[in-house]
């Protein structure tokens, strides 16, 4: 991450990293207070690289409403010990707690990699209107069906995808699968 004269600290509380300048106040991760200008793909990128770093698949995704970051969750399958823990799945239900009502109606999901089915139930039953995605899901004929068909119900439930592709997103999920293997191979 490049040095923006900023304190960031990790909260083990909140399971993420907070930012402050040297007058306390709170920054995303370039030092601005004024978060229209948030890269909100690369503040999903962030929890993407702490989903790396706990060996977990690096898939990572944050919610917006109104300009602002209200949720931001990494994939947490493998420490929590559930299925259901998908970086999307974690930062709805954080979203809908924090918000005090499970209806996301004015936010803006953005995560790193094509959601699966469960993950598009999960957006479409909170009514999130808007998905951007990181990077395609690519693996093989079986997920391209998967992946058509997950949006193919976003778009019929009218929630609008957009694609803000980085290579970023797909070089560090091949990273993490390719060390995954490496890693397989040797025991």
């Amino acid at each position: 991450m490049m040095d923006y004269g900023l304190n960031n600290k990790y909260d083990n509380n909140k399971d993420e990293y907070v930012y402050s300048t040297p007058n306390n106040d709170i920054v995303d991760y370039k030092g601005n207070k004024n978060f229209e200008s948030v890269d909100f793909m690369q503040e999903a990128m962030i929890e993407a690289k702490k989903a790396y770093k706990n060996l977990e698949t690096p898939i990572g995704a944050v919610i917006v409403r109104n300009n602002e970051i209200i949720s931001r969750s990494n994939n947490q399958v493998e420490k929590l010990k559930d299925p259901t823990a998908h970086a999307e799945i974690l930062a709805i239900r954080k979203a809908s707690k924090d918000s005090d009502y499970w209806r996301l109606f004015d936010c803006t999901m953005y995560v790193t990699l094509e959601p699966c089915l469960m993950c598009v139930g999960a957006i479409i039953n909170s009514n999130i209107k808007k998905v951007v995605i990181g990077c395609y899901h690519k693996k093989n004929s079986k997920v391209d069906t998967e992946v058509e068909l997950a949006l193919e119900l976003l778009k019929l439930n009218k929630v609008e995808v957009e694609y803000d592709l980085r290579d970023e997103c797909q070089k560090l999920l091949t990273k993490f699968f390719s060390e995954l293997r490496k890693i397989k191979n040797q025991k």
